[in-house]
């Protein structure tokens, strides 16, 4: 059995593990299991409470971050500055900060099989392709088994607690518990995942069903693009120096 992560967790482990100084993208893997989570909800945006718990169920990191969707297409924002937790020191808060890249913003697009971090405060983004196991996850069908677990009221929504396991074609799976609002169309309010010895949990809030905006889920008009990682190291080394020498 191999679990498959969420997008959004995906970013959030990512970039916990790789430490907010070290300018690390995070990366964004898109299985089809999560738009099974969201059910017959296509399109919303939200403000998102992350929490990651240790095996002992200690909060090792908490951040705030928005969140959309569209169509399949997904949007996570972050503000690196607001990230609290273990070894999240100011100090690199801050030096992200000065260089441009406290905020953060992952576009993640299954029709183009890519997925971007934008850097707004540097006019930069990169661009990193799915691979063809992530491609080929978000199209084939997926089996769902919901079975619930009882009934919970979260952020005073009444909701249906259930254990959801999503199994693709080559046996692949997800689980999730997911907390579904019965009066919001059965969104799901709060979903916890496993991530290793990490307990994932991820709470809605303002939840606007809505369409988003279609122009948040394409990088914004005169961008820098960068294809690797490499390139945009050395991208960034050369705005930052061009900026040291103007002073």
């Amino acid at each position: 059995m191999k679990r498959i992560l969420f997008p959004t967790l995906a970013v959030l482990v990512s970039f916990t593990l790789s430490g907010s100084a070290q300018m690390a993208p995070p990366s964004a893997p898109v299985p089809a299991a999560l738009s099974k989570c969201f059910g017959n909800v296509t399109a919303f945006s939200a403000k998102c409470e992350v929490r990651v718990l240790d095996k002992s169920d200690k909060e090792k990191l908490s951040m705030p971050a928005d969140f959309a969707m569209l169509d399949g297409k997904f949007r996570l924002e972050v503000d690196a500055t607001q990230i609290k937790g273990q070894g999240i020191q100011a100090e690199q808060a801050a030096m992200m900060k000065q260089m441009g890249m406290d905020r953060i913003i992952s576009i993640v697009r299954p029709d183009k099989k890519m997925t971007t971090v934008v850097y707004p405060g540097m006019q930069a983004c990169l661009n990193s392709p799915m691979t063809k196991e992530q491609a080929d996850a978000v199209d084939e069908s997926a089996k769902v088994e919901k079975t619930e677990q009882g009934k919970e009221t979260v952020e005073g929504h009444p909701c249906v607690k259930n254990k959801v396991v999503v199994t693709d074609s080559k046996g692949q799976t997800s689980e999730a518990l997911v907390w579904n609002a019965t009066d919001m169309k059965d969104f799901p309010v709060q979903v916890q995942m496993k991530e290793k010895n990490n307990t994932i949990i991820m709470l809605y809030k303002d939840v606007k069903l809505a369409k988003p905006a279609a122009d948040r889920f394409e990088v914004p008009a005169g961008y820098t693009t960068y294809k690797d990682m490499q390139e945009f190291s050395a991208g960034m080394m050369q705005k930052m120096m061009g900026a040291a020498n103007k002073q």
